[in-house]
């Protein structure tokens, strides 16, 4: 075994990111390891004292990207800025934090579509919000509205984006307001349950949607952006886990063979839930 690899979170058991770095593993014949370990809310900073020099990266979702920035050696400066680390580089004993989501939702998005975006729209207001608005501010967009149920709860992502070297102007709203929403591009951070059909309404007038959830799949919002771009969860994940194995391997990522493993996994997982014959 060359290097360990691995992803962290809780709940992780649903994570894709083991498929999508051991089929880059295969496709480049590395005989490395990738797996995932649940990982709770306080307990990173011990798994990472307890790491040997065989783990090269961790992958980390939540409820641990804002806890990680504390604990790094060195951090990127998307990284800083968006106040999450998901991505750890270990070599000679130093941790570098990096967020791999900034770049994989810029990479996203322009794989779909190459419109130019002014304005958006974001629903929830957590870390995934916080690194695709700074992304889409990275893209050109000037102005945000980010509609949460609990505006105090969305306070640091407000804050984070308003700190933008690009000062863009963001806003706060509520997600079950009736006003149709006029935007370039909606994104959705919230649950599939929390898409009502008022929700869905609100966003049927947007050209493109960003839905940051693979699983389920089709979310509502997804369902009903048929004949506008969509771009998937599925999308984010895999753009930034190239990065990610980037980073790791020190080896250009098969992009295509990673993301074949995406759809497979999550097709699998679909035919089990239905009781389909694999």
């Amino acid at each position: 075994m060359e290097g360990r690899c691995g992803v962290l979170g809780d709940p992780i058991a649903h994570s894709l990111s083991p498929a999508l770095h051991r089929a880059g593993y295969a496709a480049l014949g590395l005989e490395w390891e990738y797996d995932a370990h649940p990982v709770s809310a306080g307990g990173l900073e011990v798994f990472l004292d307890d790491l040997d020099d065989s783990w090269r990266g961790l992958s980390l979702t939540m409820p641990l990207k804002r806890e990680a920035v504390g604990l790094m050696d060195t951090l990127t400066d998307r990284a800083r800025l968006a106040g999450a680390v998901n991505t750890v580089v270990l070599a000679g004993g130093e941790r570098a934090g990096d967020n791999t989501d900034l770049p994989g939702a810029m990479a996203a998005i322009r794989e779909r579509t190459s419109a130019d975006l002014r304005s958006a729209v974001i629903l929830g207001g957590g870390a995934t919000a916080t690194s695709v608005g700074l992304a889409l501010v990275d893209l050109g967009v000037t102005t945000i509205d980010v509609l949460v149920r609990d505006e105090a709860r969305a306070a640091e992502t407000l804050a984070t984006l308003g700190a933008h070297p690009s000062a863009p102007r963001v806003e706060v709203g509520v997600l079950d307001a009736p006003e149709v929403l006029v935007s370039d591009i909606v994104v959705s951070t919230i649950p599939a349950g929390a898409q009502s059909e008022s929700l869905i309404a609100r966003c049927a007038l947007v050209p493109v949607v960003f839905e940051a959830l693979y699983e389920p799949w089709p979310t509502p919002l997804a369902r009903a952006a048929t004949g506008r771009v969509l771009v998937s969860g599925l999308d984010l994940l895999v753009h930034q886990a190239v990065l990610q194995f980037e980073m790791f391997t020190g080896q250009p990522a098969p992009l295509e063979a990673m993301r074949m493993a995406g759809r497979l996994a999550l097709d699998a997982r679909r035919d089990l839930d239905e009781g389909t014959p694999s």
